[in-house]
């Protein structure tokens, strides 16, 4: 299967926490990051956050919403869905070949 957003560049594992957690909806940096920290275990520092948020609103997946607050709110556009399905697709088959390779078995939830 082709990537259709190839040319947007490597995905970055801080760029899909992002886009994960800007999913369920909008959120400002410190909200990202404690969401972050709570579905996956990763502590990031504001610096990598802003960073991801600058070169994911540069490729037009995420946006800044208008506020009245000091915080700065962000969503994630029709186009950074489309690339967190096509890059969670592709974990997805990562992630079954090495269970596979590795003679993994998971078991229930």
């Amino acid at each position: 299967m082709a990537r259709r957003t190839q040319e947007l560049g490597r995905f970055t594992d801080v760029a899909l926490l992002v886009l994960i957690s800007l999913a369920e909806g909008q959120k400002h940096g410190y909200r990202m990051i404690s969401d972050i920290e709570q579905f996956s275990g990763t502590s990031l520092e504001p610096g990598t956050l802003y960073g991801a948020l600058m070169r994911l609103e540069e490729r037009g997946w995420i946006e800044p919403v208008e506020s009245e607050e000091r915080r700065k709110p962000y969503r994630i556009t029709a186009g950074g869905r489309d690339a967190l399905r096509e890059q969670l697709a592709t974990l997805r088959r990562v992630e079954q070949a090495g269970a596979r390779r590795a003679g993994v078995v998971w078991g229930p939830a």
